[in-house]
């Protein structure tokens, strides 16, 4: 019989793995407690690993919340950009995205393949696993048709998403599927998972996935299709429970933003220091010391004033997000009180050894983000009223002004709400917008990047850069996949 090992926690789509358990189709894979133990924890660690760090960073710094440094080096400067000759079929944290939600999907076929023949005294603990490994899968296919595949529309049904991969088999070479068939797919894994979970209450923080986390990832599905009705009663489903509170005082910004102890993750990614660490998004708050001024931040990147201006004075947010007055060094020179860093994923204490490194647990779904669906569902099915309540629910915790549900104050909120959780460009890319200018901060002007690829770039709503590359790697291996359109192959 085969026995169960640790599950790989990430793996190109085409190529063998490496320390992967053994697999034969058929095989009792799930004999003992032991098994189901480390195939469910191999799994967690799969789905840990693609979140944060470069799998939220890639999608902020495509658009207009943030201006590169001089001294970013670089780092995402394809990403930024968004040229031709530099976002292409070869970048890399295109590729890594790719690859890694796929050697993820790999292992949730693998586990979603066993639970069919597991032995049947596990029957009930393995079917509460499968509902796991269901909404991981889920959300790996949704996360892939929001960056590689169009905007879901009337003409899903033709446009080209990602490949459907639902069991393991390393020789398959699969087409592009469409976005229709991607986004059924997810419908049908998260139905199933719903009943799956269904006796998994959601409580705040929770380290795996509960039914209340499904019907968080439900929302997202239906708000995508436009099924505004089903998005806002999904999004209810979790914000009417009760089990999640917005932080609506400093201390509690504190406890949810730097100790990882607050009331709105719907689900809490686990890691600790020593042994299951997380993705950093540590360009924002590179933190170093200096001798002249102790403890100095060297970002990568900043606020545009578009961001900052998009809160008010008094606003939780813009004081817990947001510093001015730590001493910053860039190219050489230092400022203090200039400019605000961006300071959301500064770290949490309890993950770092010495400096902050911008280590925060990942939190994949969030409270605020079911307010915020809810309120643009409502608008767009008529229910202006409904809307209303719930944004201001959003805007009065977080201690800003109090407006009319509409278009502008809607996106708005999501602009500042979400900032830095990798939604920027899938949210724009929803509304059919395109930006003109990533304004800079006046005080970081001798600090910043500057020219039509900076500051001024503009990416209008019709770019093809909305739409990932498949990439070059996987085009040059299977020849049964097809290129996005405006890219070419290396």
């Amino acid at each position: 019989m085969v026995s169960a090992a640790a599950v790989l926690a990430s793996c190109d789509l085409n190529l063998v793995p490496i320390n992967s358990i053994t697999y034969e189709e058929g095989g009792q894979l799930i004999q003992t407690q032991a098994n189901l133990n480390a195939l469910e924890n191999g799994m967690l660690s799969s789905f840990r690993s693609i979140q944060m760090g470069e799998y939220v960073i890639t999608g902020e710094l495509m658009m207009d919340g943030f201006n590169a440094t001089l001294d970013y080096g670089n780092n995402y400067g394809g990403v930024h950009r968004v040229t031709s000759n530099d976002f292409n079929s070869g970048d890399y944290y295109v590729e890594d995205y790719w690859a890694n939600n796929y050697g993820a999907i790999k292992n949730y076929n693998i586990f979603i393949a066993a639970a069919e023949n597991a032995n049947e005294e596990l029957k009930a603990k393995v079917d509460v696993v499968l509902g796991e490994a269901l909404f991981f899968r889920a959300m790996s296919y949704l996360n892939l048709a929001r960056h590689f595949g169009k905007a879901y529309s009337a003409s899903a049904s033709s446009d080209l998403c990602v490949p459907l991969v639902l069991v393991y088999d390393q020789a398959e070479k699969p087409a592009r599927a469409t976005v229709a068939e991607v986004y059924s797919q997810v419908k049908a894994d998260l139905e199933k998972a719903s009943s799956l979970l269904a006796g998994v209450k959601g409580v705040a923080r929770a380290e795996k996935p509960t039914i209340d986390a499904v019907n968080a990832l439900f929302a997202r599905y239906y708000l995508d299709i436009a099924d505004y009705a089903n998005a806002a009663a999904y999004a209810h489903k979790v914000i009417d429970g009760g089990a999640y509170k917005l932080a609506s005082t400093a201390e509690e910004m504190t406890a949810e933003y730097v100790n990882d102890n607050g009331k709105e993750p719907i689900y809490q990614v686990f890691g600790n220091k020593s042994t299951e660490g997380t993705n950093a998004n540590v360009l924002w708050t590179y933190y170093t010391s200096d001798a002249a001024h102790g403890q100095v931040f060297k970002p990568y990147y900043i606020p545009t004033q578009k961001l900052v201006d998009s809160y008010e004075e008094g606003d939780l947010r813009l004081a817990a997000w947001y510093d001015k007055n730590e001493w910053v060094q860039i190219n050489g020179s230092y400022y203090q009180g200039d400019f605000y860093v961006f300071t959301k994923y500064w770290g949490n204490p309890a993950l770092t050894s010495a400096l902050r490194n911008g280590r925060q647990l990942p939190k994949p779904l969030m409270i605020g983000e079911m307010y915020l669906i809810a309120a643009e569902a409502e608008l767009a099915n008529g229910k202006a009223d409904a809307a209303k309540a719930d944004l201001n629910a959003l805007q009065a915790a977080r201690g800003a002004s109090l407006t009319d549900a509409t278009t502008e104050t809607v996106r708005k909120e999501w602009f500042r709400e979400t900032v830095g959780e990798g939604l920027r460009m899938v949210t724009m890319k929803r509304w059919g917008l395109g930006y003109e200018g990533r304004p800079m901060q006046p005080g970081a002007a001798n600090a910043l990047n500057q020219g039509t690829d900076y500051d001024l770039k503009v990416l209008p709503a019709s770019d093809h850069h909305f739409c990932w590359p498949v990439p070059s790697h996987e085009m040059n291996i299977n020849k049964n996949l097809v290129q996005n359109p405006g890219y070419a192959d290396l």
